[in-house]
């Protein structure tokens, strides 16, 4: 493996992240991190005297982005699978943004709070937040911490999803509630097919209400919580019908949709095909829902690319 000062440079050669095992893929993070005079996972210090949300560094690399037609659960919105380069690190929350992040925010700018809709607490994500929120969020923890926070593109979220997978989900071919909250009424084939698994999983999957507490389930290699299911993600990626003409350093083409956002990940309302690390949906940039919230990103070095 390389030196990660290397992999930090633009112009170095970049890894081709899906071909390495689990313990390369967490060693190039933790050399990207140290070339970066971080830890592998860190918090800003506010000017509140609070911290920002809990950040995993991401080192730059290629992977193969989208799904072939024969993965179980693909659609044609995902296709062409392609390769994209991610060229230069960043810092990602290894949680969506909770609920008890959102508040201080609230409290220090006096966002609005409608009454009559349903809001978490605590360490729960946040949710029915519309994309302007989002980013009257990003501004104030980019004032609050002196660093440029933003959303994902839709490249960067699933770079950072798969940590060198190229399996549906992080955890692999098949998954359970155990591993992903996701509506057990539509389980991944695979584990229906799977007659031992099912044993298990009938008694155990009750449909939820709501999403759950984030962090409950296995992180992914590069030590992300709940990248499949519980809430959908805002990007910052604009809507494209497909893959097809997307640039390959993950920007926007020029055929993405302003009006609409691209989210993913899955989530408790959903079924377990739509949590797969390919999986996307469109939301309008006005919508807001009870499976629907964010995770941010902080760059790393200026001029990145991002379209939040």
């Amino acid at each position: 493996m390389t030196a990660a000062i290397e992999s930090l440079n633009p112009e170095s050669r970049l890894h081709f992240v899906d071909e390495l095992d689990t313990l390369q893929v967490r060693q190039l993070q933790a050399e990207t991190a140290a070339a970066a005079g971080l830890p592998v996972g860190f918090r800003d210090p506010l000017h509140n005297g609070t911290e920002g949300p809990e950040l995993a560094i991401i080192p730059p690399g290629r992977f193969e982005m989208g799904s072939h037609p024969d993965e179980s659960g693909h659609q044609p919105l995902e296709a062409p699978r392609h390769t994209c380069i991610i060229r230069h690190a960043f810092a990602i929350g290894t949680y969506p943004v909770l609920t008890e992040e959102f508040e201080r925010f609230r409290q220090d700018t006096e966002w609005f709070l409608r009454p009559e809709l349903i809001w978490h607490k605590g360490r729960y994500p946040v949710i029915n937040v519309r994309m302007e929120d989002t980013k009257l969020y990003l501004e104030w923890l980019s004032e609050q911490s002196g660093q440029h926070y933003r959303l994902p593109t839709e490249a960067e979220w699933e770079y950072a999803a798969r940590a060198g997978t190229s399996t549906p989900f992080y955890h692999g071919e098949e998954i359970s509630c155990r591993e992903v909250h996701f509506n057990p009424l539509f389980p991944y084939p695979q584990a229906a097919r799977d007659t031992t698994r099912r044993r298990w999983y009938l008694p155990r999957c009750i449909p939820s209400i709501k999403a759950s507490e984030a962090g409950l389930r296995s992180p992914n290699a590069w030590g992300l919580h709940d990248m499949h299911g519980n809430v959908w993600e805002f990007t910052g990626s604009h809507w494209t019908r497909s893959h097809r003409n997307a640039n390959r350093d993950g920007s926007p083409s020029l055929d993405a949709d302003p009006y609409w956002y691209v989210t993913k990940g899955g989530s408790w309302f959903d079924p377990a095909a739509l949590a797969r690390s390919a999986a996307r949906k469109k939301r309008f940039l006005d919508e807001m829902d009870t499976n629907l919230g964010f995770r941010v990103v902080r760059e790393l070095a200026p001029g990145r690319v991002g379209n939040a």
